[in-house]
């Protein structure tokens, strides 16, 4: 999955997503992803949903002739013919506290020892953060189980009728695992296209390795927060790999801007897209990324207006990346990833071997945004397992000629160079790679 975000309230009404989706299927994304889009309570948060059956009245265009529900048919209709599937957020963990779900199923919610029902909170440098406008599904020990169940699942129906094939589930680890794993597959049964991704931002490994056992096709990992030296990423990355795929992003509309938090560093801007497209299967950018915006995106009071005039365009660079995804497998799984050390503890040097295909790739990126780095290495072929030629398929300033014997560059600030060759069946099943393979997995 290559996902674009469209936020909603910075894309305006319905009738005016046409030009995102165009844009979204011309840089390469296959998949568009939309915050929720449901009617929210009094506090105006896409997140805090009044009633799940009825569309946020600031996307449905007033003057059209068309019901809500078919503007939004046909927007997803549109983004099909583009080649580009929709996912909605799915947000079943909790509801807007001026619902009327309270009042016709006082038995569906979490209660305080008052008795009153509960909102959800969270701890935040030490204090306790209690989200007043949100309150607590109980699905875990309702008095009706079975009918939240049957209502969550006539929600997921409802946004497919819309002509949405995916979903992103709003803190999925907030749920029980059997709760996923009976509406997936409910779900998967009657639509077997149609995919389920976890939110599980916040949760420990182990949080998210149950999660993910739930029967989710994806999980959103971690690699936005990596700075290229710890070792609790791809201790993750592990955890997780063996069970489902995972999908990172440079920022998210829970983040800063990282083009506000680079002050306007274009080179940090390539730099984080090519590692969060290249290292997990899935990846995510949202609207305004591609021309630098830094103005953060907010769940009540964005609007279209937020649109920034800039002269930031990295759409070429994007597109570029994108198509190199697409062409080679071993960017679209979950794989053996290592860290190898090398001289210059500013340079990543990072390798990937495929466990469905022959394919293995060696990842050279300058960690250095702002500063050229120099990379050096006696024999470039040393760093992998494959007997055949390593090529360059770098999105920018690839090498007609890769001088293995030795390999010495000055890496651009922030440049990546992305090599990829392949291994004969005979090194796969024996050899060094099985070694190394037996390694990681263990």
């Amino acid at each position: 999955m290559i996902i674009y975000n469209l936020f909603p309230l910075l894309a305006g009404n319905l009738s005016n997503w046409q030009p995102h989706l165009e844009r979204a299927a011309e840089m390469g994304f296959d998949w568009i992803f939309v915050n929720p889009i449901q009617k929210p309570g009094m506090s105006g948060s896409l997140y805090s949903i009044a009633d799940y059956f009825q569309l946020d009245p600031r996307i449905v265009d007033p003057h059209s002739s068309h019901s809500a529900e078919e503007q939004m048919r046909a927007v997803t209709q549109t983004a099909e013919r583009y080649g580009v599937r929709m996912m909605v957020d799915l947000v079943i963990n909790h509801c807007a506290v001026d619902s009327k779900l309270p009042e016709q199923h006082p038995g569906w919610f979490v209660r305080e020892p008052d008795g009153s029902i509960a909102h959800p909170s969270c701890i935040e440098d030490g204090r306790k953060i209690v989200w007043g406008d949100l309150i607590r599904f109980d699905h875990q020990h309702s008095s009706d189980r079975e009918g939240l169940y049957r209502y969550c699942r006539e929600v997921v129906e409802y946004l497919i009728r819309l002509g949405f094939k995916g979903f992103r589930c709003d803190a999925a680890y907030q749920l029980p695992r059997h709760i996923w794993q009976r509406l997936i597959s409910d779900i998967k049964s009657r639509y077997p296209d149609v995919v389920f991704t976890a939110e599980t931002l916040g949760c420990t490994a182990d949080q998210t390795k149950e999660t993910a056992q739930a029967g989710f096709d994806y999980v959103f990992n971690s690699a936005k927060w990596w700075d290229f030296n710890g070792s609790w990423l791809l201790a993750q990355y592990q955890i997780v790999r063996e069970i489902t795929a995972s999908i990172s992003f440079p920022e998210s509309h829970d983040t800063e801007r990282l083009c506000q938090e680079m002050n306007g560093n274009e080179a940090a801007l390539k730099q984080r897209y090519l590692f969060s497209a290249l290292f997990s299967a899935g990846s995510m950018m949202p609207m305004g990324y591609e021309f630098g915006f830094r103005k953060r995106l907010h769940v009540v009071t964005t609007r279209p207006a937020d649109w920034e005039q800039t002269t930031v365009d990295l759409r070429d660079f994007i597109r570029n990346v994108n198509a190199l995804k697409k062409r080679h497998k071993i960017f679209q799984e979950e794989c053996p990833t290592s860290v190898i050390p090398c001289q210059n503890s500013n340079v990543l040097l990072l390798w990937k071997a495929s466990a469905k295909t022959p394919e293995e790739a060696l990842i050279i990126l300058n960690k250095d945004p702002w500063n050229h780095q120099h990379f050096y290495t006696e024999n470039l072929n040393t760093h992998v397992q494959a007997g055949a030629p390593l090529m360059d398929v770098s999105p920018e300033y690839p090498l007609d000629y890769i001088p293995t014997k030795p390999f010495s560059y000055d890496l651009r600030p922030g440049q990546g160079f992305v090599m990829v060759t392949a291994r004969d069946a005979s090194g796969a099943e024996n050899g060094p790679l099985k070694h190394a393979l037996r390694q990681l997995n263990s």
